[in-house]
């Protein structure tokens, strides 16, 4: 599996955390039901085909496609019993196409499944591929989605009468404060900082002179954090 710690990327978009979300199209007689699951891991994503398999137990078809990890280093689909071709592929570049912003294409971490009752008239190749495609993409366009960004915790060891003060002239020059510390000799303040070296190095200037760079910032780990749109 991707580690997120490792990836390239410092930021993505995703599905927003909350139930499976499901939209519905009639092609052709042809019912089309897509659902998005949020995926973070393969287990994940093909739960929900197992899921919908269960709950849509008469349906002729259950195709499949998910795209996970923030480089989408993991990507499959399934065409579950359709013409190979006509239906995993076209829902997986439904997702990985997906613009989330103007020239963006970062969707992940995202799966989707379209079960298909037949109406009784065959679409042909060429249209089953349409069908598929549009399934995903118009729920995609209905669902809601969100940042997700990687954020570097850094730690400043600060003495205990100082620290009110620091935290509040930290949050109002815009700075995400995370979970404080609490050690014998000193207040832990942490400090959720954008994953790249500019940001780390103009909140070290900024601490500096804060406090006549008498304190220091420590880089510590990572955490993945959903962000608004």
């Amino acid at each position: 599996m991707e580690n997120e710690d490792d990836s390239r990327a410092t930021t993505y978009t995703t599905l927003a955390v909350g139930s499976d979300f499901r939209h519905e199209l009639e092609i052709r007689r042809s019912r089309f039901i897509t659902v998005l699951r949020r995926s973070p891991d393969e287990e994940t994503a093909r739960s929900l085909v197992s899921d919908l398999r269960r709950e849509f137990h008469d349906a002729r078809h259950h195709c499949s496609a998910f795209v996970i990890g923030p480089d989408r280093m993991i990507q499959r689909s399934s065409d579950d019993g359709e013409p190979s071709g006509t239906a995993g592929i076209p829902m997986l570049e439904a997702l990985i196409k997906r613009e989330t912003a103007p020239g963006v294409t970062d969707l992940s971490d995202v799966s989707a499944v379209v079960v298909r009752y037949f109406g009784g008239i065959l679409l042909g190749a060429g249209g089953l591929v349409r069908a598929y495609s549009e399934s995903v993409s118009a729920a995609l366009e209905r669902a809601p989605l969100v940042h997700r960004r990687r954020l570097r915790l850094c730690a400043i060891d600060v003495p205990h009468a100082e620290a009110g003060r620091l935290e509040n002239e930290l949050r109002s020059a815009g700075y995400v404060m995370a979970e404080t510390g609490y050690e014998p000799r000193h207040t832990v303040l942490r400090v959720a900082l954008p994953d790249d070296a500019a940001a780390i190095s103009a909140a070290r200037s900024r601490l500096a002179s804060l406090t006549a760079g008498n304190l220091e910032l420590r880089p510590q780990g990572t955490e993945w954090v959903d962000v608004p749109r």
